[in-house]
């Protein structure tokens, strides 16, 4: 406040002790004040890595497990060995479908889950462990997941094939150089259709629905083993869980899971 003089003066300003005793002073009442144990914080500190992990899953990606051979050799499944795990991110498709050559996680339509049984304990204490852990991208969800590339969108005819064994989409054969031991074609002859051979189609796939097929092409009970459904084989994209992206174990297979259009070509 200003006195009769005009100067301003500070309260506490000058209560008769040395600046310099006054600082040590209060340095000395900051010390005082004790930290918390870490035995004290480790909850708030976990509670705050759960909500974290479970926007992570909710919002960003999960990884989950490749347990079957469908996909080789883009991914690993096979019997005996040690699946691919690989890392699903969902941002790619808030604004936009899946594309032509995207690899994606899906949840089989009701045709697709007449062999699924849940990985899910009977005993009911369990099951709830479970599914509490499966919140936090601990454990797989309790759905029949599958991996698959899109080969087709909403609006598309697919179907094979041309002379050469190539699928086609609406009328143009796709260059697939990730295929995998695919079924024996023998030019200028009838050929067996799938599942003992090439011949499918022609499908048109409807509109906010995808057409997908596995790598290894033999190996794979993918739209093709469901054209008698009533989607035709087809995969809604609201089934869609996202895109893979990357394989994250075994250490010798970590790195990129590729998009690769074969409409491209």
């Amino acid at each position: 406040m200003a006195d009769e003089s005009g100067s301003v003066t500070v309260p506490g300003a000058d209560d008769g002790q040395p600046q310099g005793r006054r600082a040590r002073r209060g340095r000395r009442g900051r010390k005082d004040k004790k930290q918390r144990p870490f035995w004290q914080e480790l909850p708030i500190l976990l509670v705050i890595a759960a909500v974290i992990a479970a926007l992570m899953v909710t919002f960003v990606g999960r990884p989950y497990v490749i347990p079957s051979q469908s996909m080789e050799p883009t991914l690993h499944g096979c019997a005996g060995c040690t699946g691919d795990r690989i890392y699903v991110q969902k941002l790619s498709y808030y604004w936009g479908d899946p594309k032509p050559g995207d690899v994606v996680v899906f949840v089989g339509p009701d045709s697709w889950n007449t062999h699924y049984r849940s990985i899910r304990s009977d005993n009911p204490v369990v099951r709830g462990v479970q599914n509490f852990f499966s919140f936090f991208g601990l454990v797989p969800p309790d759905e029949n997941d599958l991996v698959k590339r899109v080969i087709a969108v909403g609006g598309q005819t697919v179907e094979c094939c041309d002379e050469q064994g190539r699928v086609l989409v609406d009328g143009k054969p796709l260059d697939e150089p990730y295929v995998e031991d695919d079924f024996p074609w023998v030019p200028g002859q009838k050929n067996a259709s799938y599942p003992v051979g090439r011949v499918f189609g022609p499908i048109t796939v409807p509109e906010g629905n995808l057409w997908v097929m596995g790598d290894n092409r033999n190996e794979s009970a993918d739209s093709r083993a469901h054209v008698g459904d009533e989607l035709q084989g087809t995969v809604p994209v609201d089934n869609v869980r996202g895109k893979a992206v990357f394989k994250i174990w075994p250490p010798g297979r970590i790195g990129p899971v590729r998009a690769q259009d074969p409409q491209t070509n």
